[in-house]
């Protein structure tokens, strides 16, 4: 059954984060508060996790196309290549922010994502993401909380969302509400911006 912890975005507690990071780890799946909708995630380390997700998501992991939620752009380096100055002053002005930066992949991503060129990544405005991902000490693996409902597409409350999920995930963090409208998703792999996807952010870049 999932644990349903209260976390207040202003002031995160470190404790309650630091538990769902070691549990994390360990491989643990959280649900957890973006600036956009919420997300599913789990260390980018952990292989059974990762496979976990993607049997959930219905998707082959090695094909599946989940973002790495990071901390900053400081280890942007570590899974993306290829960033010359344009690009990177894109992201430096638009993360932390609600997008999706669509990146080519490096020779550092973990192996079971090594055949994939490209790497979605993340950087939410928003403080429990952002510690989670700094006490975890790497970036999270993660994809969107979708309903199957043709109305609502995407679960607000997360103590719903905890019902909904309780049998699959081993933490859900209550951030307050969600948004329901997902990240603006764009494609920075040639020469100029490729918009994929309109989402909350600006697509004025």
């Amino acid at each position: 059954m999932a644990q349903l912890i209260k976390i207040y975005e202003d002031n995160p507690n470190q404790k309650d984060l630091k538990r769902m990071a070691d549990a994390m780890r360990d491989g643990a799946l959280v649900i957890y508060p973006t600036d956009t909708v919420y997300g599913l995630g789990c260390d980018i380390t952990n292989k059974t996790a990762l496979e976990k997700i993607a049997r959930i998501k219905g998707v082959k992991l090695e094909k599946a196309n989940f973002s790495f939620i990071c901390e900053d752009l400081s280890n942007l380096s570590d899974y993306a290549s290829q960033i010359d100055s344009h690009t990177f002053k894109i992201l430096k002005r638009n993360l932390p922010g609600p997008y999706t930066f669509i990146l080519p992949g490096n020779n550092n991503l973990p192996s079971v994502f090594k055949k994939k060129k490209t790497v979605g990544i993340r950087v939410p405005d928003n403080k429990i993401a952002t510690e989670l991902v700094r006490l975890l000490g790497n970036p999270i693996i993660s994809t969107s909380i979708k309903d199957d409902d043709e109305v609502i597409e995407y679960t607000t409350d997360p103590s719903l969302i905890a019902e909904k999920w309780d049998k699959l995930v081993d933490y859900v963090i209550d951030g307050g509400f969600g948004g329901n409208i997902g990240s603006t998703v764009i494609d920075l792999t040639g020469d100029e911006p490729v918009l994929l996807r309109e989402g909350k952010g600006s697509i004025e870049l």
